[in-house]
This record gives C-alpha cells, sequence and structure tokens, in this order.
C-alpha cells in the first residue's frame, strides 16, 4: 500500500511529520464539512445528525493520533478503525440512494479514510498497540456506551444501536435479542482486539529477548 511506503520511508523526519499533519487535516476538514452539513436546518434530525456514533469519535481521534501520534489516541484508532469501521461497512447502515448522494459520500470517504490512517500509523509509522491499549480502548467504549445508552433514552435516538438494532441485515442479528446482543457484541469485539494485539506483543517480546545480553 502506498501509505505504508510512504510512511516507511519518512519515519523520524520532518517530512514524515508534515505528510501526517497534511493526512491529519485532510481528514479533519472533510469529517467537520461534514458534520457542519448535518447541522443545517434542512438536515437536522437529532436521531442521526450528532457525531456520537463511534465512527464519528473514531475519526476525532484519528486526527488527534496523526497529528500528535499520542499512544491513547492511536490505541483508539488502531483498534475502532481496523475493527469497527471494516464491520460497517460490510454492513452499512446507510439509507442514502447511493453516489453522488452527499450522505453516500460521507459514509465512505469518513470510515475509508480511517482506516488508511489506522494503516499508516501503523505499518508506515511504526506505532504498535500492546495489552494496556487494548485495557484503554475497552474502558474508553465502555464510558461511550453508558453515556450514549442514557442518551439514546432520553432522546429516543438509538445512536451505536444500543438501543435496538439497525433495521438493515448486520452481525448483531446474530448475537441474540436486545440487551443480550450487546453483552456478546462487546465479548466478540474484546476477543478480536485480543487477536490484534498478540502478534505485536509477541514480536516484541522476541525483541527483548535477542537484545538480552549473554551471561
Amino acid at each position: 500500500m502506498l501509505l505504508v511506503r510512504v510512511g516507511r520511508r519518512q519515519r523520524g523526519t520532518r517530512s514524515g511529520v508534515l505528510f501526517a499533519r497534511a493526512f491529519a487535516s485532510l481528514l479533519g476538514l472533510f469529517a467537520v464539512a461534514m458534520q457542519v452539513y448535518r447541522l443545517l436546518p434542512s438536515q437536522w434530525d437529532i436521531d442521526v445528525s450528532l457525531p456520537l456514533h463511534l465512527s464519528d469519535l473514531t475519526w476525532l481521534v484519528a486526527v488527534y493520533a496523526l497529528w500528535t501520534r499520542r499512544q491513547w489516541a492511536y490505541s483508539l484508532t488502531y483498534y475502532w478503525g481496523l475493527t469497527l469501521n471494516p464491520q460497517a461497512m460490510i454492513t452499512p447502515a446507510l439509507d442514502a440512494p447511493g453516489f453522488p448522494h452527499v450522505d453516500f459520500v460521507d459514509f465512505w470517504t469518513q470510515h475509508i479514510l480511517v482506516v488508511w490512517a489506522a494503516i499508516y500509523l501503523t505499518w508506515g509509522l511504526g506505532l504498535r498497540p500492546d495489552w494496556r491499549s487494548l485495557a484503554t480502548t475497552a474502558v474508553v467504549t465502555v464510558a461511550w456506551g453508558v453515556a450514549v445508552f442514557g442518551f439514546n433514552l432520553v432522546t429516543g435516538a438509538n445512536y451505536g444501536f444500543l438501543n435496538a438494532k439497525p433495521n438493515n441485515p448486520s452481525l448483531l442479528d446474530v448475537m441474540g435479542p436486545w440487551p443480550w446482543y450487546l453483552a456478546v457484541e462487546f465479548a466478540v469485539g474484546i476477543a478480536a482486539w485480543a487477536l490484534i494485539t498478540w502478534p505485536w506483543t509477541r514480536s516484541a517480546g522476541r525483541s527483548a529477548r535477542r537484545a538480552e545480553p549473554a551471561e
């Protein structure tokens, strides 16, 4: 992938910092423009207009991770971007008629750019997740879930599909009825995150052992 090659060539350089920040600016400006569009009086709908889905938070932390390379922001981008975003693209909850409708362009552009950001940060710039990263992501995800679930109860919205399954077919359909699918979804998510953490921690352990001086 071109982004990976660019990232590897620019690791530790000033041009690498500038490229990452240009990527952050592109993603951020596009997402902000789409958020402003959804807040227009002609588009406003409390059920869909607020940036409360995890995919909305993902682009926010991806922008911050690209700009600063802070580990916590990278962790959220890695786990959310490489598991939740692809799942959303496989079974999109999208009512737009298709290209070139603005909602269609918004959905696919943001989701694809976030996946690219996670790939670029990991395989391009060399950032790595660890078990602490997984724990941080799990805690933040639960906190988001509790807050948004409460918001949904008050407003009647269904952000994150925490209060009901989406109308379109999705993986939630095989996870049981509400509210049990929430627990199954979280357990499956943790298992998936563990699977994409383990190879990095295993390779890090091998590197540490190789670096130990012989007695």
